[in-house]
């Protein structure tokens, strides 16, 4: 669903990522002309953060912005550690980080698109098929339709947000069968589409036409069905930040342009669906 333009421009704010990695503190920054934005976190959010970074940075030529690509985890205790402005979530923060003196704003919200290798007959499943599928109740895809074959069970990194938001909709939790665990959402998505056996789970926002994206309960994941909920497995999108702190001047102009109903247009366009004006 990416656009090679958003892909193109992602690829420049990757770059940077890399090089500056998940940033200096706020002080680093102020010494700074034009200043620096660090943001560090969920791989879903991709293509929704490189988009937001570049349009940000052709709109403000002297602040310099990066994004470190380490999941939703890492991406928090980056920010509860003070090394990155902005943590990027794709789960809410769990008590205990609320606790430890964090808090988020909703970004965005993303379906969870449940993925199948592009020849697999199989394009409808049901909640329940999924978590039969998951726990290794159904392990041959001819029980549901498909070809005669194993089926290989894809998924994320512990500590994953995708994963935490999947096997909690499904209600999975602690005992999912995976073959593989991988640590990105591309990395799911390149295995799926070089299996003919596999399914995995993907952010929607990410999810392009080398897999096949299936119906869950006869509803197929887009943004319309995300915003009226009638896709079931959805999660948000979260900028995680510390509550007894103040951003940086930098860091708050990118947070609230990415908040606002002007960014609308650029989070839809990345593939997920914006909440401010909603």
């Amino acid at each position: 669903m990416k656009k090679k333009l958003i892909a193109m421009g992602l690829c420049a704010v990757m770059a940077l990522g890399a090089l500056a990695g998940c940033g200096s503190s706020n002080d680093d920054q102020a010494a700074d002309a034009g200043g620096t934005v660090a943001t560090d976190g969920s791989t879903s959010m991709e293509a929704v953060i490189g988009s937001l970074g570049e349009q940000f940075m052709n709109d403000n030529p002297d602040i310099t912005f990066t994004y470190n690509p380490t999941g939703s985890g890492t991406g928090i205790t980056a920010v509860s550690e003070g090394r990155c402005d902005i943590g990027l979530s794709s789960r809410d923060l769990k008590d205990e980080e609320k606790e430890a003196g964090l808090e988020a704003t909703e970004l965005a919200l993303d379906g969870i698109a449940v993925i199948v290798n592009s020849e697999n007959e199989v394009s409808d499943l049901s909640l329940e098929d999924i978590k039969a599928i998951y726990t290794g109740e159904i392990t041959n895809w001819s029980e549901l339709g498909g070809a005669d074959g194993e089926i290989v069970l894809i998924g994320r990194e512990a500590g994953s947000g995708t994963r935490d938001g999947f096997e909690s909709i499904t209600e999975t939790e602690e005992q999912c069968a995976y073959r593989q665990e991988l640590t990105s959402t591309g990395d799911v998505i390149t295995t799926v589409s070089n299996n003919p056996n596999a399914i995995g789970y993907a952010s929607l926002a990410a999810v392009d036409d080398t897999v096949k994206p299936v119906s869950v309960d006869g509803v197929a994941p887009s943004e319309d069905t995300i915003s009226d909920g009638t896709y079931k497995i959805q999660r948000p999108f979260m900028l995680v930040t510390k509550t007894d702190g103040e951003l940086s001047e930098a860091a708050q102009k990118f947070f609230d342009y990415a908040t606002s109903a002007e960014a609308a247009d650029i989070i839809s366009e990345a593939g997920a669906v914006p909440v401010a004006g909603k």
